[in-house]
């Protein structure tokens, strides 16, 4: 299996890794020749050699500020690439695209999200934005692409711990919240204990064995989002785990979301 992967660096987790080449797999399935992507949350480092290889004809990035965006496009600037490009500073599970978006003609045959899918969970009004960005920049019949973990597994773990503990403690209500769920590849930490799966904002903190911090993110409640994709002119299409994903195309694991418009 370790030679199904693209040579990285010795200080890569395997978790980067693997969603590396996920995003290998689905390019190489959705991307045809010319025709035009969207990378949200692109990053510092938005997969140059992917988008040449697979010889797209535009290319549109979008993140805030802080990511790093405007030293890529002026980077991209100088290396005279066979592809148009497009980069847009902004949040958008935060900020409304139309005001930012210049080349509006130019809309995405693919829409990549795979990234901070989940951090728009934080409330109900930054998934719907993200949801209307991504229908506004969506051609008729175009595909939208995104990676979150499986919050149903996770809250489904969560909730047996908490059940296993409040049984050892003799049926009292302890003040110490049975927060962690733990691996030997990863913990993941609740702050608050709750009985019902919040259908918006409820964060944890995630770590793998091979990061030194921890990230926020927040669950996310699948009809909720199939609801709002609907409500923004977005067609379920499918949800896969990405295990399964993993044994059809040699990759991986958390969620594999695809909707289309």
């Amino acid at each position: 299996m370790a030679n199904s992967f693209p040579t990285h660096r010795p200080a890569e987790s395997t978790h980067h890794r693997l969603l590396d080449f996920v995003k290998s797999v689905l390019i190489n399935i959705f991307v045809s020749p010319y025709a035009t992507v969207c990378d949200m949350y692109c990053g510092k480092v938005p997969d140059v050699e992917k988008w040449d290889e697979a010889q797209i004809g535009h290319y549109i990035g979008i993140d805030v500020e802080t990511s790093g965006v405007n030293e890529v496009k002026e980077a991209w600037k100088s290396q005279r690439k066979a592809y148009t490009s497009e980069f847009i500073e902004l949040d958008p599970c935060i900020e409304d695209i139309d005001s930012f978006w210049k080349d509006k003609e130019k809309q995405a045959d693919v829409v990549f999200c795979m990234h901070n899918l989940q951090a728009c969970f934080d409330s109900e009004e930054k998934a719907r934005r993200l949801l209307h960005n991504v229908s506004a920049l969506l051609k008729p019949g175009g595909y939208f692409l995104g990676i979150t973990p499986d919050s149903s597994t996770i809250w489904a773990k969560y909730q047996k711990n908490v059940e296993a503990y409040h049984n050892r403690s003799g049926g009292m209500k302890p003040n110490i919240v049975p927060s962690c769920i733990r691996s030997e590849n990863y913990m993941i930490t609740f702050e608050v204990e709750e009985e019902k799966f919040p259908f918006f904002g409820k964060k944890y903190q995630l770590k793998f064995a091979s990061d030194i911090s921890a990230e926020t993110q927040c669950l996310v409640h699948f009809p909720s989002l199939l609801r709002l994709a609907r409500e923004a002119g977005l067609e379920h299409t499918e949800i896969q785990n990405l295990t399964d994903f993993y044994d059809d195309n040699r990759t991986a694991d958390p969620s594999f979301i695809l909707l289309h418009s």
